[in-house]
């Protein structure tokens, strides 16, 4: 069985949510929840999904521009995945080789090399260079 699409449909959720260019914070807020709600689903419509899709391009469009997500360090990632995992520096020090370096490294007073990337990157599950300049 294949799904049509009906413009009509489209129109009226158009119509109902129109979706427009996002200029303010509260805009896309009220997008996201219109997102969370289409998600929340088991089943969308082939209309819904259209509108879904538009609205998540929009959002993201609107975040790229406004918040600056890649503006994080080597450290800055590597503190955050420690955090995120609930890790202490003792749990990376045979990755990184002595505590020492470690601390130097968490305290930015080093940078990773390409070697300790590499196995971070293999321990985090994560690409190696996210720890590199």
């Amino acid at each position: 069985m294949t799904l049509t699409f009906n413009s009509d449909i489209y129109s009226e959720l158009l119509s109902q949510h129109q979706p427009r260019i996002i200029k303010t914070e509260e805009e896309n807020e009220k997008f996201l929840e219109t997102v969370e709600e289409l998600l929340s689903r088991s089943h969308l419509t082939p209309e819904e999904n259209a509108l879904l899709e538009l609205l998540i391009k929009l959002i993201e469009d609107f975040e790229d521009k406004h918040y600056q997500l890649n503006s994080s360090t080597p450290y800055s990632r590597l503190l955050h995945l420690m955090e995120a995992r609930g890790l202490e520096q003792a749990d990376l020090v045979q990755i990184i080789g002595s505590s020492e370096v470690l601390a130097k490294i968490i305290d930015g007073e080093l940078e990773i090399t390409k070697e300790q990337a590499e196995a971070l990157g293999k321990f985090f599950h994560v690409d190696g260079s996210l720890f590199i300049y």
